[in-house]
């Protein structure tokens, strides 16, 4: 069983719950004023934006906690958390722990929507990646990829790859909703280039799909029930409501960032989930409470797009330049630049990370 750790008590404790992109950025950021323990079930950070990676074959992108954590003195507990009692301000976690907090910042990120349960077989989604894999390395047949948005057009594009098997791409939209006109050409281009079947303005279920194995991306959900529970504000897409400082609006000791945050900037107005935005959230989260616990002023979440990349396979991709508010603009970048670009766009996510830990 873990119990509250508390290095230092001359320090005010800070719980962050979750190790994904959000999670990890506020812990470190936090570590400058503060005795941080981060609450995650698993002993490495996984690179989501990498999985459509991992479904194809490739190695799966992993790095470590202890040595990324290490470095500020943030405290690891590999469980999960299953209650928050915001009155004696603790978390209890799986395994019998109880941790108590000054300040609790809640990054639990989000799950595929519209798959109960993930696989049974022939219905995956991003979060079992390598059972994915582990599936199509068993034979040949059909894969569909459900979902017209970035996830599902990566992870179609990477597929076609896989030898022996065929590919199709079904959305209830368009394929590339966000993209300029422009944009959304070079992947239909893309796509028919690598075989990719593709099928527009049809909605399904996922055992509607006429297919070998089905690759769910359709949408996301935050993963906020444990702060519904625990009586934070939700709105009504599901995320918590937080305020310009990403402090909750219903409870001002807990801050939210991530996908599990329904954070808005004057620049972009309300942000999509991304990996694009998990990052400066988990910045701004982990510095306010830095800031908060040291007797300065926060500061508003300051946060703007600038482009949109996706891989379109291994030779092939796209950069498109955007608006302040994520408004596809004119110029679009293609082919193997792109494909350059988007790779240094991936890992600059981790560089960002091992930056904050020094």
């Amino acid at each position: 069983m873990s119990t509250s750790t508390h290095p230092d008590p001359s320090r005010p404790r800070v719980l962050v719950l979750g190790a994904g992109y959000a999670g990890l950025m506020a812990a470190l950021r936090a570590a400058d004023a503060a005795a941080v323990t981060v609450v995650a079930p698993t002993d490495a950070f996984t690179e989501r934006v990498r999985q459509h990676e991992r479904a194809a074959g490739r190695p799966g992108a992993a790095l470590p906690l202890a040595p990324l954590l290490a470095r500020r003195a943030v405290t690891h507990v590999r469980a999960s958390a299953t209650g928050i009692d915001t009155a004696r301000r603790t978390v209890t976690t799986d395994d019998g722990g109880v941790h108590h907090y000054d300040r609790l910042v809640y990054a639990l990120g989000s799950r595929t929507r519209g798959v109960a349960g993930g696989h049974d077989g022939r219905v995956f989604t991003a979060e079992t990646a390598a059972a994915l894999d582990a599936r199509l390395a068993e034979g040949s047949g059909r894969v569909v990829v459900v979902g017209g948005g970035a996830t599902g057009v990566e992870t179609a594009a990477e597929l076609a790859g896989r030898p022996g098997w065929t590919v199709g791409l079904t959305t209830a939209g368009v394929v590339g909703p966000s993209l300029s006109p422009r944009g959304r050409t070079h992947v239909r281009t893309v796509l028919d280039r690598l075989g990719v079947d593709v099928t527009q303005g049809v909605a399904v279920a996922p055992g509607d799909v006429d297919a070998d194995v089905v690759v769910w991306t359709a949408s996301l959900a935050a993963s906020t029930g444990l702060a519904a529970d625990a009586g934070l504000q939700v709105g009504a897409d599901g995320r918590l409501v937080v305020d310009a400082f990403l402090r909750s609006a219903s409870h001002p000791d807990v801050y939210a960032a991530g996908d599990a945050a329904a954070a808005w900037s004057p620049a972009a107005g309300p942000l999509r989930m991304a990996c694009a935005t998990a990052l400066p959230t988990g910045t701004r989260a982990g510095r306010n409470v830095a800031a908060e616990l040291a007797g300065r002023e926060p500061a508003p979440l300051r946060f703007r797009y600038h482009v949109q990349c996706l891989s379109l396979g291994r030779d092939d991709g796209l950069v498109q330049q955007v608006g302040p508010d994520d408004t596809p603009g004119g110029v679009v970048v293609t082919g193997r630049v792109a494909a350059l670009l988007k790779e240094q766009v991936v890992r600059s996510t981790v560089r960002a990370l091992r930056l904050a830990a020094r």
